[in-house]
């Protein structure tokens, strides 16, 4: 079976996510797939819709800071690739989430790469 492409889990069909948490725990961006199994590699990208630059802090599955991801993304410079170009895994309904130093001006756009049962990104 051929992996599947998605939404983010929290995206209304396909919409950007806007981050509003400006403290952990953040706003949920994906759930990833409730199998060990499986695997969602995840895409994102961030834009910064205020008038300077804003810190994010990704929660990878877990709220703790040895784990988070800390980004600052500029303003007016379109999308921002927040993860590598073949994504990062997480399983097992595990959650990103991300909250930013100001809320309610970053938003998260992304897909999710779902891998088959039978299938291992390596």
């Amino acid at each position: 079976m051929a992996a599947t492409i998605g939404h983010l889990s929290a995206s209304t069909d396909g919409l950007p996510i806007l981050v509003t948490a400006t403290s952990t725990a953040g706003t949920t961006i994906h759930t990833a797939i409730n199998a060990t199994d499986q695997i969602d590699m995840v895409h994102l990208y961030a834009a910064n819709n205020h008038t300077a630059a804003v810190a994010i802090t990704i929660e990878w599955g877990v709220a703790t800071a040895t784990s988070n991801i800390v980004v600052t993304v500029p303003f007016d410079q379109g999308l921002l690739r927040l993860t590598p170009r073949g994504g990062l895994p997480i399983q097992n309904s595990k959650v990103v989430k991300i909250f930013a130093a100001t809320g309610s001006v970053i938003a998260i756009e992304g897909h999710v790469v779902r891998s088959a049962a039978d299938q291992a990104f390596n």
